[in-house]
């Protein structure tokens, strides 16, 4: 009886020395973040571009799919006709998921602008489309990096001679990697990407090459330095890093000054994409 009375004791104390620590995490109004990286296959005549829409929570939940007033692409260098309107109207498809079809050519030939309403507010922003190059191979090498487990994948492509290219690879799963030519220009470039040991033998994957604008080389550097590679371009990141949307007034005008207390997060960028797959072994 004394061993349980003195197992009650020790016990006791621990529990009571026990101290609530309360971490404080980020947080900030909720805001709106766009999905608007539209990837483009020229030799596809129709594209379906689709465009999604959130807003975001506290730090340990989802973003909330909403439903906004209008949502468009102007391609301001194109000239309107009642036949062939220079404006695509994206309607809602499910929530949070806004989807519009055009020609192809609508996307890759002049200066683009997206406009969304949202709370009796517009954002805007405005590209152009950047090509790429194709993937000239794709193979599941033998190398391994620290654990010895993990797994990899060899790519290559040719870069193009005359501009600057600068590349954003999704590797599927959500992981990415952003390259620029300044090392390689013109020239064959071969590179090796590992998987951590979540990728399994009979799982396929999709690797995609995409020809981004500096500015969004940039904007997925940051993002994928935050996060440690884990870090899609439309998640709410730990530290708030800007895309190129913008808060205008909503007095019909477009060309008003930045509201810079009430932007939205994520890009808008329109990107030749040339894709592969491979299974694992």
């Amino acid at each position: 009886m004394r061993h349980y009375l003195l197992y009650i004791v020790i016990f006791s104390f621990l529990f009571s020395c026990e101290d609530v620590i309360e971490v404080e995490t980020p947080s900030e109004a909720p805001r709106l973040s766009v999905d608007a990286l539209l990837r483009i296959n020229e030799e596809e005549p129709i594209t379906k571009a689709i465009i999604k829409v959130s807003e975001t929570s506290s730090f340990f939940k989802e973003n909330t799919p909403i439903r906004v007033s209008e949502m468009t692409i102007t391609n301001l260098d194109q000239q309107n006709t009642t036949t062939n309107p220079n404006q695509i109207i994206f309607t809602l498809i499910e929530p949070g998921v806004y989807e519009a079809i055009k020609r192809t050519t609508f996307f890759t030939e002049g200066r683009l602008q997206l406009s969304i309403k949202y709370n009796n507010q517009t954002y805007t922003a405005n590209t152009s489309y950047v090509p790429a190059v194709p993937i000239t191979n794709l193979e599941q090498g033998n190398g391994t990096l620290f654990e010895g487990n993990e797994t990899e994948i060899i790519l290559t492509f040719v870069d193009e001679d005359n501009r600057d290219d600068f590349y954003l690879f999704d590797f599927d799963f959500n992981e990415y990697l952003v390259s620029e030519d300044e090392f390689y220009q013109g020239q064959p470039f071969k590179f090796s990407y590992f998987y951590n040991d979540d990728v399994k033998a009979g799982m396929h994957v999709n690797v995609s090459i995409l020809g981004v604008s500096e500015d969004f080389f940039n904007y997925m550097n940051l993002l994928i330095i935050q996060s440690g590679g884990a870090q899609g371009p439309f998640q709410t990141p730990v530290a708030t890093v800007k895309g190129n949307i913008i808060n205008t007034n909503n007095n019909g005008s477009l060309d008003t000054t930045e509201n810079t207390n009430n932007f939205a997060l994520g890009y808008f960028a329109v990107c030749q994409t040339y894709s592969s797959s491979l299974t694992i072994e």
